[in-house]
C-alpha cells in the first residue's frame, strides 16, 4: 500500500485575493492621479544633444627600418680566468701587435691589425710553447656597415700541444692582408676560396686566381651586398644564353 503524502508536501494553489493589484496597477494608479507616464527612450534622456562622433584615430608613423649589424661583440674573457701560456708569451713579445683577446665558449681569439698578422702568426707556429703547425681554415664575414667590413679569420691547431686558437683580422674595402703561404703552404687553396668569394685584398699569394667560380666570374658570392639576381642566376635560368656570351664553342655538348 502506498505511503500516503505528507501534509508538508501538499501545496494548495491559493486563488488570488481581490485585494492583490494586477500587476499595472501603478501606471494605472499614476493614469487616474493625472500624471502621464514617461514613454520608454531606451536608456537615453530625452532634451539632451546626441555624441559626437568618435575622432579617427591617427595613422601610425612608420617604423624606420633596423639598423644593419656590425659584427659580433668579441666577449673580453672573465678576469678569473687563467689565460693560456702562448697567449701570455704572446703578450709579452708582440704587446703592440694585440689589439684585444677574447674567449667564448672555451675557445680564444686574438685580434691583430693586418700589418702585424705575419709576425703574430710566425710566432705562434714558431714558439715551443704555442707549435700551432696546422692552418685548419682560413674563412670570413662580411660587415658592410663597418669602415672595416671584413673579418678575416684564421683557425690554428697544434698537433703536439692539442690546443686551438682563432687569429682574427679587421681590414676594409680594399685594405692589404698578407698572405700567410710563406708560414703554412697549405693555406695556398684556403686563401684562394677567401678572394673568391669574398674579395679580400690579399697580398704575396703565389697564384690568386678563382677556385670555386668560373674565371671571368662577376662578383664576390658571399659578400652581404652581392645581387640575389645577379651573374650566377644567368647560369641556372639559362645554360645556353651563358655560354653564348662565354663565347664558348661547344654549345652542341649542352641538352
Amino acid at each position: 500500500m502506498a505511503d500516503e503524502p505528507k501534509s508538508d508536501d501538499v501545496t494548495t494553489d491559493k486563488p488570488p485575493s481581490a485585494d492583490t493589484p494586477e500587476p499595472d496597477a501603478p501606471a494605472a494608479a499614476s493614469a487616474a492621479d493625472g500624471v502621464k507616464p514617461v514613454p520608454a527612450t531606451g536608456g537615453q534622456e530625452t532634451g539632451k544633444p546626441a555624441a559626437a562622433p568618435a575622432k579617427p584615430k591617427p595613422k601610425p608613423k612608420p617604423k624606420a627600418p633596423p639598423e644593419a649589424p656590425k659584427g659580433p661583440s668579441d666577449p673580453l674573457p672573465p678576469e678569473d680566468l687563467e689565460q693560456p701560456a702562448f697567449l701570455v708569451s704572446l703578450r709579452q713579445a708582440l704587446p703592440a701587435a694585440i689589439e684585444q683577446v677574447s674567449y667564448w665558449v672555451g675557445d680564444w681569439t686574438v685580434i691583430v691589425p693586418p700589418t702585424a698578422l705575419i709576425d703574430v702568426l710566425s710566432f705562434l707556429k714558431d714558439t715551443e710553447e704555442a707549435s700551432f703547425d696546422y692552418c685548419a681554415d682560413i674563412t670570413a664575414s662580411d660587415w658592410p656597415p663597418r669602415e672595416k667590413r671584413f673579418d678575416v679569420i684564421y683557425c690554428l691547431y697544434s698537433t703536439r700541444r692539442r690546443h686551438r686558437v682563432r687569429v682574427k683580422v679587421r681590414a676594409g674595402e680594399n685594405e692589404p692582408v698578407p698572405s700567410v703561404t710563406g708560414i703554412w703552404p697549405a693555406a695556398n687553396w684556403l686563401e684562394r676560396e677567401l678572394w673568391d668569394m669574398f674579395g679580400v685584398n690579399l697580398t704575396g699569394h703565389p697564384d690568386l686566381r678563382r677556385i670555386l667560380m668560373p674565371e671571368g666570374w662577376q662578383g664576390h658570392p658571399q659578400r652581404k651586398d652581392y645581387p640575389l639576381e645577379g651573374p650566377g642566376e644567368l647560369l641556372l635560368e639559362s645554360p645556353m644564353e651563358w655560354l653564348r656570351l662565354r663565347n664558348l664553342s661547344d654549345e652542341t655538348e649542352i641538352e
